[in-house]
């Protein structure tokens, strides 16, 4: 009966929306609104987008947490970062030609 009641009034608690941010990786390059430095709040899902004739990954050299993709010249690759601090990200198959770093606040 108490659930009814702070059904009825309201009380009932919807979650939030957790945030998604973009990056685009191409033929030999990761960005974002033109640059290869991404900030983001902890809790944030980031989604690599891949396009392009060359497979590429997602791997982080150095960060609070590693996460890595496999190889791939299409579709997405998601991960949700819960520890704050600077992840440096390359590609394994082209090296740091291929980088960009990750921030998480």
């Amino acid at each position: 009966m108490a659930v009814a009641t702070l059904a009825a009034g309201g009380a009932v608690a919807i979650p939030a929306l957790a945030a998604t941010t973009s990056v685009k990786v191409g033929d030999n390059y990761f960005v974002k609104d033109g640059g290869t430095k991404v900030t983001v709040k902890k809790g944030t899902t980031v989604k690599w987008a891949f396009k392009g004739h060359s497979v590429h990954n997602v791997t982080v050299k150095s960060g609070p947490a590693k996460f890595h993709s496999r190889n791939l010249s299409s579709g997405t690759y998601s991960q949700k970062v819960t520890k704050a601090g600077t992840y440096k990200i390359y590609c394994t198959i082209h090296g740091a030609a291929m980088s960009m770093t990750l921030i998480v606040k």
